[in-house]
């Protein structure tokens, strides 16, 4: 874990997938649950999303990562990562907000799964009605 006094928390949650986010000034190295990014993302996509703040900013390889993420699967957990990373550098540089804010990293996507209702098949699919 990144030392105390120069590191920047920040929390990013998606779906059901909640990430703990450290940041400080390095060479852009990413640890994600104690493994590098490659080791623990295996998709290249969810590694982009990951660093997608970075690349807003024009930020590349001037930061090291630090996080820890719960629950979803690997592509929630990816948003979680990106959106906790986004509030941590909002906090580092306010000024960096407006340019987060126009690509859409700082709203959190609140979209869920929709549980399921007794009596169907889903959360709206019903059973095959039959008529006689």
């Amino acid at each position: 874990m990144p030392d105390a006094q120069n590191r920047t928390y920040a929390t990013g949650r998606r779906k059901t997938a909640v990430a703990r986010v450290w940041v400080t000034p390095g060479t852009g190295q990413f640890m994600i649950n104690k493994r590098n990014d490659e080791e623990y993302f295996s998709r290249a996509t969810s590694r982009m999303i990951v660093r997608q703040p970075f690349e807003a900013l024009d930020q590349m390889g001037k930061f090291d990562v630090w996080a820890t993420v719960r629950g979803g699967g690997i592509s929630s957990q990816a948003g979680a990562i990106r959106h906790g990373l986004t509030r941590a550098l909002m906090s580092i540089n306010p000024e960096w907000r407006s340019s987060l804010k126009s690509v859409g990293y700082v709203t959190r996507d609140p979209r869920k799964k929709e549980r399921k209702k007794y009596g169907m098949k889903g959360a709206r699919a019903r059973y095959q009605f039959s008529k006689r």
